[in-house]
C-alpha cells in the first residue's frame, strides 16, 4: 500500500473487515463490468466503457478490493461539466458475496471524502451530489437517503428522464436525487 492510499484510508468510513478502498485502474475495468452485469439491476454498459471509466474517471470513482486485491464493489462518478461543484454518481455495485455489510455506504463516504479533498478530481469545491434512481430500487434509495441523513444534507427529487424519452422502450423513469449543499 502506498502512503497516499494509507492517507486516503484514514479519511474514509470504516470498511468491512478484509476490504480496502482504492482508485480503479484500467486493469479493473473487466471486473467492474462483471460486477455490474451480475448485479442484474444496473443498466449494463459495454465492457469498453468500463475500461474508459477506469482510465478517464478514476479520480471520481472508487473500487473496493478484497485481501487478494480483486475488485468486489465499485462506484463510478464524474464531475458534472455544467455544474463543476456537483459529483454525479453513475453506478454503485457490490459483488453478491459482499452485500449486506455496509460496503456501498463506506464506498460512498470514501468517494465523496476523496473528491472533496482532491483538487485534481474536483478543481471547484464540491457542494452537491447527484444520482438517478428508478422507482422501486429500494436498495439505492436507502443508500442515498441514509448518506444524506448521516451527513445532515437535504435531498431534492425530480424526474430527470421520463420513461417515454428512452429510445429502446421499457425503461422506467430516472428520478434525480440532488443531495446537498455540503458545508463550505
Amino acid at each position: 500500500m502506498t502512503a497516499a492510499q494509507a492517507d486516503l484510508r484514514t479519511q474514509f468510513r470504516e470498511m468491512p473487515d478484509g476490504l480496502r478502498i482504492d482508485r480503479p485502474t484500467v486493469a479493473d475495468g473487466g471486473a467492474l463490468w462483471r460486477i455490474a452485469r451480475d448485479s442484474r439491476t444496473l443498466d449494463l454498459n459495454s465492457s469498453y466503457s468500463y475500461l474508459l471509466w477506469c482510465r478517464d474517471f478514476a479520480g471520481t470513482s472508487v473500487v473496493a478490493r478484497d485481501a487478494d486485491g480483486q475488485p468486489v464493489g465499485f462506484i463510478t462518478g464524474y464531475i458534472r461539466p455544467t455544474r463543476p461543484g456537483t459529483l454525479v454518481v453513475w453506478q454503485v455495485a457490490v459483488d453478491s458475496a459482499h452485500r449486506g455489510r455496509g460496503l456501498a455506504a463506506a464506498l460512498l463516504d470514501g468517494l465523496t471524502g476523496r473528491v472533496t479533498a482532491d483538487r485534481a478530481s474536483a478543481p471547484v469545491a464540491l457542494n452537491s451530489l447527484e444520482t438517478t434512481i428508478t422507482p422501486g430500487n429500494t436498495a439505492s434509495e436507502r443508500l442515498f437517503l441514509s448518506y444524506a441523513e448521516r451527513h445532515g444534507l437535504a435531498v431534492d427529487r425530480e424526474v430527470l428522464f421520463g420513461a417515454g424519452v428512452f429510445p429502446d422502450g421499457g425503461h422506467d423513469p430516472e428520478i434525480l436525487y440532488r443531495i446537498g449543499p455540503f458545508a463550505g
